[in-house]
C-alpha cells in the first residue's frame, strides 16, 4: 500500500497537496511468502507525464524529497509488514507521478511479484489557499 498525505493511493485516485508544504509518504510492503525477502532498495522518482508518451524526470527544481528518495531494506519477514516513511516537497504547481522501483541486492531471493504491481501514484500540487 502507498499513502500520500494519509490518503491511500489507488490507480484512479489523485492526491491533492499544497505547494510548499511537506507531504508525508508511506509505503507498506507485506511479505506473503514463506521466506524472508531482502536485502533490497526501494527508490521513488517523481516525474511528469505529458500524455504523449513523454515523461519528464528532470524535476529537481519542482519537487524534492525531505531526506532520501531511496529506502534501504534489510529484510521483510514472512507474513509480516514493513512500513517506510518519507516526505515530498513540491515547489511548483502541476500534476506529478511517482515511479517506484525495486533494486534487489541478493539475486538468490526473488521479490514477490505483487510488489512490482504497486498502484500509480498521481499527485496534484496546487497553490496554497490564503
Amino acid at each position: 500500500d502507498i499513502l500520500v498525505d494519509g490518503q491511500l493511493c489507488d490507480c484512479d485516485i489523485v492526491v491533492n497537496c499544497k505547494v510548499g508544504d511537506p507531504i508525508p509518504l508511506q509505503v507498506k510492503l507485506t511479505n506473503w511468502s514463506k521466506h524472508s525477502v531482502g536485502p533490497f532498495a526501494l527508490t521513488m522518482t517523481p516525474y511528469q507525464d505529458y500524455q504523449n508518451g513523454v515523461h519528464n524526470y528532470d524535476l529537481q527544481d519542482a519537487v524534492t524529497f525531505v531526506g532520501s528518495n531511496t529506502f534501504y531494506i534489510d529484510a521483510v519477514k514472512p507474513t509480516k509488514d514493513s512500513i517506510y516513511f518519507g516526505s515530498l516537497l513540491f515547489l511548483y504547481t502541476g500534476d506529478f507521478y511517482l515511479n517506484i522501483k525495486f533494486h534487489e541486492d541478493n539475486c538468490s531471493r526473488e521479490l514477490p511479484l505483487s510488489w512490482f504491481c504497486l498502484p500509480s501514484v498521481h499527485i496534484r500540487a496546487v497553490e496554497p489557499t490564503a
